[in-house]
């Protein structure tokens, strides 16, 4: 059996994993609804806020689940679910060990 061929211009479906994240600033998460789409920023930890620029980790990320009230951290971060493709769910936990998260509405 050969595999079918795509028709010429069609593109391939990506598959989407569910991707927890920390985002630092929980008033930020409170404008998050589901089905928003977001780009996550990493800014590396630094105690004297220097250590390297920001990075843009994850573009168009779609908003899966936002935390309930009361769901937020004492140190200020929320925990988003997004839907992403599984390598950029790997970049996504990769960066939120040495850096802190932000979102920028899409």
């Amino acid at each position: 059996m050969t595999p079918r061929a795509r028709p010429p211009g069609a593109v391939a479906a990506v598959r989407l994993v569910s991707a927890p994240v920390r985002i630092a600033d929980a008033e930020t998460v409170r404008l998050l609804r589901a089905g928003d789409r977001v780009d996550v920023i990493a800014a590396p930890n630094s105690p004297m806020g220097g250590g390297g620029e920001a990075r843009v980790v994850a573009t168009g990320a779609r908003v899966a689940e936002v935390p309930r009230s009361g769901e937020t951290r004492s140190d200020g971060g929320a925990l988003v679910v997004l839907s992403v493709p599984r390598s950029t769910a790997a970049a996504l936990a990769g960066a939120g060990v040495t850096s802190q998260l932000a979102v920028t509405l899409c």
